[in-house]
């Protein structure tokens, strides 16, 4: 693969990352929102779909954004092994510790949420 297409994938990978976090983060906002309004005192049965629709976003948000973020690795680990990368792979290459936070920190920090959340709406 050239350099150009690598940086192509990346910008993809990149992107893909940035849309598999918008939906679980609006999510829990607004359930955040709606638990200062109320939720947790209305009947289970709809306190139980709240969590349902949490965890089923939570879940293809986080597999989404790990699968992005292991492609972003790839592209990384091949540009790395360019002979003369240009200054843009090399800025690219240098954020492969942020590609590390996309894939176990992020996912780690709504678990957590979600685990709270979890408790508001069930306490």
């Amino acid at each position: 693969m050239t350099e150009t297409q690598l940086i192509a994938h990346w910008n993809t990978a990149r992107w893909h990352i940035i849309v598999s976090q918008l939906a679980p983060t609006f999510l829990l906002a607004v359930t955040v929102w709606m638990l200062v309004d109320g939720l947790a005192e209305t009947a289970l049965p709809v306190r139980l779909a709240a969590i349902g629709i949490l965890l089923a976003s939570g879940v293809l948000g986080a597999v989404a954004q790990f699968a992005a973020a292991n492609e972003g690795a790839a592209v990384i680990e091949e540009l790395r092994g360019l002979d003369a990368p240009s200054a843009i792979s090399r800025r690219i290459i240098a954020t492969g510790r942020g590609v590390d936070v996309v894939r176990f920190v992020s996912p780690t920090i709504f678990v957590l949420v979600f685990v709270a959340l979890l408790v508001a709406l069930l306490a």
